[in-house]
């Protein structure tokens, strides 16, 4: 378990707290833009993977770094970092800042939760009542109603959840992870280039929304993660996980002061139910391998 002296806290809860910014701003970044017409989906994705890939490589390129460049995953991780980042520009078409967030980050916790099951994990009934939990909040948060998210945007940020998901559980191990995920941009916005002139149904680039996708690549991504990289290293596993849960509130909160988005029952509702049950699944884990730790060493 990782440890932080008293020193280097301040100095992580800072870089965490940026990092956690930096991923709310890429939900009011997008729906900026592609709220206000700005930017097409399609040039959006390829503009946010593009310039992230250039920040990245400028960081990479900077830092000095030696060696041979990994392949952080492969080409199926450079596919799903893409096929995340086109799902969540067309998701933000018709999504709230917030409620996208939302679907995003749960879908993303679920994702690498049920995956631990599929390995082999035997969950703690902490672990099954979270997870039945989150589930059940984000089926309530999509479900029929005045206040529902449209069906297919909803549909569309799931699928970017899970994509991200997989992406992330693929990067686990990763020698240098700025290196690694500066090389699947790079994939992501190749496949992007390739794939924009066939999804794109009304193309059309302003000023502003060009450089919307560019900060969200550049700034919100790029530098983003490379802060986040920056406080793992003073983070357990498990506070690295709930920390992410604040995205979603921030996004909301942003929502409201910076696009005047409304605030639904149904959101604040849903959102207490699943990320309760994502933070109750992911602290059942850890008092179970807590346990078992003990149970060994006795």
């Amino acid at each position: 378990m990782q440890c932080v002296n008293q020193q280097a806290a301040p100095r992580i809860a800072g870089l965490t707290a940026l990092a956690m910014l930096s991923f709310a701003a890429n939900s009011l970044l997008c729906r900026l833009a592609l709220g206000a017409a700005q930017i097409d989906a399609a040039s959006y994705t390829s503009l946010r993977l593009l310039s992230g890939a250039v920040t990245l490589w400028a960081i990479v390129a900077l830092s000095r770094r030696a060696g041979p460049v990994p392949e952080g995953g492969g080409w199926v991780s450079g596919v799903m970092l893409f096929l995340y980042a086109i799902a969540f520009s067309f998701a933000y078409l018709t999504l709230d800042a917030g409620t996208g967030a939302l679907i995003l980050f749960g879908a993303v916790q679920v994702t690498m939760i049920v995956t631990g099951f599929i390995e082999g994990h035997r969950p703690h009934a902490l672990e099954w009542l979270g997870l039945v939990s989150a589930f059940g909040g984000l089926v309530y948060l999509v479900s029929p109603g005045i206040s529902a998210p449209a069906p297919l945007g909803s549909v569309l940020m799931a699928v970017a959840g899970i994509a991200w998901g997989i992406y992330s559980l693929r990067g686990r191990g990763s020698g240098d992870p700025v290196v690694a995920t500066a090389a699947n941009f790079v994939k992501a916005a190749s496949f992007a280039l390739v794939v924009t002139p066939f999804v794109t149904a009304d193309f059309g680039i302003t000023a502003r929304g060009a450089w919307l996708a560019v900060l969200s690549g550049a700034l919100a991504s790029g530098m983003g993660y490379v802060v986040w990289y920056a406080a793992l290293k003073g983070l357990t596993t498990t506070r690295a996980a709930i920390v992410q849960l604040s995205v979603p509130v921030l996004a909301a909160i942003g929502g409201v002061l910076i696009l005047s988005e409304e605030i639904t029952h149904r959101l604040v509702m849903s959102s207490i139910v699943i990320l309760g049950g994502i933070a109750l699944a992911i602290w059942g884990r850890n008092y179970v391998a807590r346990i078992s730790v003990e149970t060994s060493g006795d």
